[in-house]
């Protein structure tokens, strides 16, 4: 509910919302990683104090830093999804560097699974039975 509620909040598709959650936690709110991301949203210390994110092991706070950001990455690449996950998962910086898709099979594998579970949420989510992984 609460991903549903802030993706629309920020005019975002609720399965591209969803999907970014499943890849970055499988949808653990304690979820963290090695290099420090934190929460259902996986955002850094830093990402986190740009969205006034204080506790970011609570699922609406963090959701709504993650979805404030994905929001301003979409406006960012004029709406392109391909290029505002990419630069979730490796920067700003890198995707302005590179003028696209940075070379890292990380974030190529990240943007294709993320596109991937949107297609699977996005069929889920409008009622049909037949979705398939």
């Amino acid at each position: 509910a609460i991903i549903m509620a802030l993706a629309k909040a920020q005019n975002l598709e609720p399965a591209l919302v969803k999907a970014v959650v499943h890849v970055e936690s499988a949808f653990n709110p304690r979820a963290r990683s090695v290099k420090g991301a934190m929460g259902l949203m996986q955002l850094m210390p830093g990402t986190a104090d740009r969205f006034g994110v204080d506790k970011p092991y609570s699922p609406e706070e963090n959701v709504t830093g993650g979805v404030k950001y994905l929001r301003l990455l979409h406006d960012r690449y004029d709406g392109n999804v391909r290029l505002a996950l990419a630069a979730y998962n490796s920067g700003e910086g890198a995707v302005d560097r590179y003028g696209g898709i940075p070379p890292y099979s990380e974030t190529q594998q990240y943007v294709t699974r993320v596109l991937h579970m949107t297609e699977l949420y996005r069929c889920v989510l409008s009622g049909r039975k037949n979705c398939k992984s």
